[in-house]
Order: C-alpha cells, then structure tokens, then sequence
C-alpha cells in the first residue's frame, strides 16, 4: 500500500512539473497594431477631395479652404527606438502607420507632435531634407511642426492666403541671440489594449487650431507667422486639444 501512495505522488510530481515546462515554453501571442490618423472639421471627415474649396467656417466667422495639410509626429511610445514620421493629408501618404511584433496587452499610447528641442537638430533628417521641411537657418533652422495652407474670406470679402506653420517658437529681438521656447507638445492617448490585429484611429480636428484657448483672427495672423513668437506660442495652447482617440478595433 506504501508503495502504491509513494508511486501516486511520484507520477502527480512529474506530471505537475511537465505542465510546468510547458506553460513556460509558450511564446506570448504578437500582433500587428495599426495606428490610422484621420482628419476632421469637428463632425465631419476630411479628405483630399474636400481640398482647394472654401466650405470650413472657424471660430471667428471666417469661411476657409485647405489647400495644403502636413505635420511631423515623434517618439511613438509603441515602438521602442527613436522615430519620426511626415503624415501628408493631400497626398494621402503616411497616414497609416503599421507597428508589428507587439505583445499583446495594455499600452499607453502616446507620441509627440513636432519634435523636442534634442531632437529638433539642423539637417538631420534626409527624409524630411528632401520633402523641403526644414527651417531657415535666420529662424534657427530645426524642421517645421506643421504646413497648414488655404485661403479665408478676409474682411474685403476677397480670398486671401494663409500659411498656419508651426515650428519652435524663435525670438528674434536680437537677431545675433536667438532665444527659442520648445513648442512641441505630447499628445497621450490614454491606455489601449492590443489584441491579435488592433486598428487604432487616431484624430485631427482641425477646427481646434483656431478656437481653443485663443481665437484665431485669419485677418490678423494669416501669413508670416514662423518668426512670430507669440503666435507660434498660441499655436501650441491650440494644439493641446487637437488630437483624440477615436475608434480601437
């Protein structure tokens, strides 16, 4: 009878350890995450097609048209390195953004719109070299944020331009000191959770850019507006709220 117990314990111990190995041999599940940046006027979803045609009214009354939408996000927190990416809305390029071999779980998501002073350096980037991004050396060189262009209605009732660019906020008082404020700004998404193959739509409202917290008057900043201090710093208070989360399948 000993025998037999001592037999029954010995066979449970081996199976107990067998199932062990083989729990701890099994490779976590990996998924391809998709991260999809959609563009809006509040409610409605842009297009290419709905360039180059006054049908946008912003937070100041002024009727507008976009005739050219491109903007530089950083530091994707979902992917481990260093890591940028020129998203085109006209030429529809770079919109998608295709992250593999994630294990699956919870995330947060996050990036950065623009790049941070200590990334922001002077000819670094070929990619954004070639695709005329850069900043002028008089403004501190660096890459643009941002190329928002189109047209408004103006006060003499006449389509006028406008060139919404975002870049590192440069005072140029004295023009031998350039003194420079970073205004690049993390957007962060919140938590997600990767499943087997996740698509993840990521935001844009436009129309934020112009209401919140500084109204935009397109007949007073309209063009120039790189060197201008304190507009690129109402550019990024605007910002804050331009991005969210919307839907995860």
């Amino acid at each position: 009878m000993r025998k037999k117990y001592c037999l029954l314990i010995l066979t449970f111990m081996l199976l107990t350890r067998c199932s062990e190995k083989k729990e701890c041999c099994v490779q976590p599940e990996q998924s391809t995450v998709t991260l999809n940046f959609t563009h809006h006027w509040n409610e409605l979803q842009i297009t290419p097609q709905d360039f180059n045609e006054i049908k946008f009214t912003n937070e100041n009354g002024e009727q507008l048209s976009i005739e050219k939408l491109r903007y530089l996000i950083s530091n994707i927190s979902l992917l481990d390195a260093k890591n940028h990416h020129l998203i085109d809305v006209g030429e529809n390029t770079g919109t998608s953004i295709s992250i593999p071999n994630l294990t699956e779980g919870s995330y947060t998501l996050s990036f950065r719109f623009g790049f941070s002073n200590e990334d922001n350096t002077d000819g670094t980037y070929q990619d954004l070299n070639s695709a005329s991004f850069s900043v002028p050396e008089m403004l501190g060189g660096g890459y643009h944020f941002m190329q928002f262009d189109g047209k408004y209605i103006d006060n003499n009732n006449e389509a006028s331009g406008f060139n919404y660019h975002t870049i590192r906020a440069v005072d140029r008082t004295d023009s031998d000191n350039l003194k420079f404020e970073d205004t690049s700004f993390e957007v962060n998404l919140g938590t997600i959770v990767v499943a087997n193959t996740t698509e993840i739509e990521i935001k844009m409202n436009l129309a934020e850019w112009f209401k919140n917290p500084n109204t935009w008057n397109l007949n007073e900043l309209n063009t120039v507006l790189m060197p201008n201090f304190e507009a690129q710093k109402m550019m990024r208070e605007n910002g804050e709220t331009v991005f969210s989360l919307g839907v995860v399948n």
